[in-house]
């Protein structure tokens, strides 16, 4: 799920250095650079036994290793679906000039997480006259249904 996949990216900070490795449990997809971004499944991690991890593609396919420092490899992230705004008030910050709007953020997996999103002046001006032609074709959508439901009626 996504909450246990932002538990394996890196320490705080250390995602803004690049190149830092990433190092994968059991079960966990990585991207391997070494191998073209190739995505694989960690089935397998650095021990005594072996100095690389394992790694399978996700469908099954021919495995293979990677460097056991990590350093080639990179979480994948869990695709976002959709967005949806929260029951809860917008706030205005008039020194940032910003708006935000909480919202929850849904993944693939079912996961969720939320937080905000964030608007400029010029964004929350652009996005109230969509919201208005959205609540205008509603209400237009809403009578015609209506007017559909009076005539069947008769």
């Amino acid at each position: 799920m996504a909450e246990e996949t932002s538990k394996q990216l890196p320490a705080r900070g250390a995602e803004l250095i690049p190149g830092a490795p990433f190092h994968p449990r059991l079960g966990d997809l990585a991207l391997d650079l070494a191998k073209g971004g190739k995505i694989g499944v960690c089935v397998a991690l650095p021990s005594d036994s072996s100095a690389s991890y394992q790694l399978r593609p996700p469908g099954g396919g021919e495995d293979w290793r990677a460097r056991s420092d990590g350093k080639t490899l990179r979480p994948v992230p869990v695709p976002v679906t959709h967005v949806t705004p929260m029951q809860r008030d917008a706030v205005y910050d008039h020194r940032a000039q910003q708006a935000a709007l909480p919202v929850t953020v849904h993944y693939e997996d079912g996961g969720a997480c939320e937080t905000m999103l964030v608007l400029t002046p010029a964004q929350v001006e652009l996005y109230y006259g969509q919201v208005g032609k959205l609540i205008g074709a509603r209400k237009s959508a809403q009578e015609q249904e209506w007017k559909s439901v009076r005539e069947h009626e008769r």
